[in-house]
C-alpha cells in the first residue's frame, strides 16, 4: 500500500531530444533522498505519451536501479489494447513494481469495451495495477466495481475532478470490496492536485500524485504534512502564494502542466532539457514568473520555520 507524496519525474532528453538516462537517474536519486512514497515513472509528467517501448524500457530500468528498492516504483502503460500489453510488459522486466493505466488513445468506448480494454491490459502482467479515470476512459460506479475485483487491480486515480462521481465510486467500490478484504487504494490524479486536494479528502480520497514534488519536494511535503495535521493557515498560505499561481500560469498554455515542471527541475540543477511536441517548453517570461512562483512558496515556508523556532 502507497502513502506520503507520490513523486512523478519528468524525462530528461538531450540536445537532440535523445532520453538522457544519466540525468534521469539524478532526477530520480535526487527525489528519492526527499522521501516520497512511491516514484510513478514515464506516467504523464514524465511524456508517456512521446515514448517509444525501448526507450521506455530503459527509463524504467534506470528508475528501479536508481530508486534502489526504497519506495515502489510504478510505471505507466496505455495506448491501444496492443502497445498497453508490450509496455506492461516491458515495464515489469526492467523491474517496475506495479502499473498506472491511462486511457486509450483518442477513441471513445462504451463501458463494456473500457472493461474489456482494463481486463486484456491487466492480465497480461502479474504487476498490480492502478486504473486512472481521466480523458476518455471514464468508469462508472458499476464499471469501477467490476474492474476493482480484478484480482491485481489494487487502486483507482482520478484525474476528472468529477468529485460527485468520484465520491459514489470510493463509496461503491469500498462497500463491493468490504466482504473480500482486498486492500484498495483512491489517488488524486488532477494536475497541480494540491489545489483540490481539500475537496477529496473530504470524500475519503487521501493520496494524490505531486508535480510539484518533481522540482520543489519541500514544498510538496510542507503541504501534505499541513494537510495531515490539520494545519489550516500553512494549507492556506501555501495555496494563496504558490499553488494557485502555479495553476494560474499552467493554464496560460496548454501542456504547461508538463513543460511548467520540466522547467522547474532544471532551474533546481537537474537539466532536463526540452519536451518533446507537441508540447512546448515555457518562454523565458514565463520561466521567470514560475522562479518567482517558487520563491514565494518557499518564503511562506521560510516563515513558518521563524515562527516555530
Amino acid at each position: 500500500m502507497l502513502d506520503g507524496v507520490l513523486f512523478f519525474p519528468v524525462t530528461p532528453f538531450d540536445d537532440n531530444g535523445e532520453v538522457d538516462l544519466t540525468r534521469l537517474a539524478e532526477h530520480v536519486a535526487k527525489g528519492v533522498d526527499a522521501g516520497p512514497g512511491g516514484v510513478f515513472i514515464a506516467c504523464g509528467t514524465g511524456e508517456f505519451h512521446a515514448l517509444e517501448a525501448v526507450e521506455f524500457a530503459g527509463i524504467v530500468r534506470t528508475a528501479v536501479e536508481a530508486t534502489g528498492g526504497r519506495v515502489p516504483v510504478y510505471a505507466g502503460t496505455g495506448g491501444s489494447v496492443a502497445q498497453a500489453k508490450i509496455f506492461a510488459k516491458a515495464a515489469a522486466e526492467a523491474g517496475a513494481d506495479g502499473l498506472l493505466l491511462l486511457p486509450p488513445y483518442l477513441v471513445t468506448m462504451p463501458q463494456r469495451g473500457l472493461v474489456d480494454y482494463t481486463r486484456e491490459v491487466v492480465a497480461a502482467t502479474d504487476r498490480p495495477v492502478i486504473v486512472y479515470n481521466r480523458g476518455n476512459a471514464r468508469y462508472s460506479e458499476a464499471s469501477a466495481i467490476e474492474v476493482a475485483h480484478f484480482p491485481n487491480v489494487v487502486g483507482f486515480k482520478d484525474g476528472t475532478g468529477d468529485v460527485d462521481m468520484v465520491a459514489r465510486i470510493v463509496r461503491a467500490v469500498t462497500d463491493a470490496l468490504e466482504p473480500t478484504g482486498k486492500p484498495f487504494q483512491f489517488f488524486n490524479g488532477l494536475p497541480t492536485a494540491e489545489v483540490s486536494q481539500q475537496a477529496y479528502r473530504a470524500i475519503g480520497v487521501t493520496l494524490y500524485s505531486s508535480a510539484t514534488f518533481a522540482f520543489a519536494p519541500e514544498l510538496a511535503l510542507a503541504f501534505y504534512e499541513a494537510l495531515e495535521r490539520d494545519d489550516e493557515a500553512l494549507t492556506a498560505a501555501l495555496l494563496r502564494d504558490f499553488f494557485h499561481p502555479l495553476v494560474r500560469l499552467r493554464d496560460t498554455v496548454p501542456g504547461y502542466a508538463v513543460s511548467l515542471i520540466k522547467a522547474g527541475v532544471t532551474m533546481e540543477g537537474v537539466a532536463a532539457g526540452p519536451v518533446r511536441p507537441p508540447l512546448i517548453m515555457p518562454s523565458p517570461e514565463d520561466r521567470d514568473t514560475l522562479a518567482d512562483i517558487i520563491a514565494a512558496g518557499r518564503a511562506v515556508i521560510a516563515g513558518e520555520l521563524a515562527v516555530v523556532s
